[in-house]
């Protein structure tokens, strides 16, 4: 599976930005996508996850601010982000998980970055 990321840019606090993740396969098959981030100096964080289209997990710090969601036609997964705030800024990256031939496989896209300007 290969995943493009795109959707980042420069907003300032209190804006919006709506990242996708755009896959090669079928992403009603794979067993979890997620966007995770990561900030300059700082480790990779999970943001949101969906498991399918009822069950999604998000990190505290984007509770109520952001919506996890996929769109099976479009091979599209989307990150909706309100409310952005200065510490929101990172590299934002998509993963999927999946049981293929070779065992269980991480995918990963690209990155797209976010700065939120105070």
């Amino acid at each position: 599976v290969q995943l493009q990321a795109s959707g980042g840019g420069l907003v300032q606090a209190g804006g919006s930005l709506r990242l996708s993740c755009e896959a090669s396969t079928n992403i009603g098959s794979l067993n979890t996508m997620s966007w995770y981030r990561q900030a300059p100096g700082k480790e990779r964080e999970l943001v949101a996850i969906t498991y399918s289209s009822r069950i999604k997990n998000y990190a505290d710090s984007v509770k109520g601010r952001f919506t996890i969601s996929r769109d099976i036609p479009k091979k599209t997964l989307y990150l909706q982000m309100n409310s952005l705030k200065p510490e929101d800024t990172a590299v934002y990256y998509c993963h999927a998980l999946y049981f293929g031939v070779e065992g269980r496989v991480n995918a990963w896209g690209q990155g797209t970055l976010v700065t939120v300007s105070s």
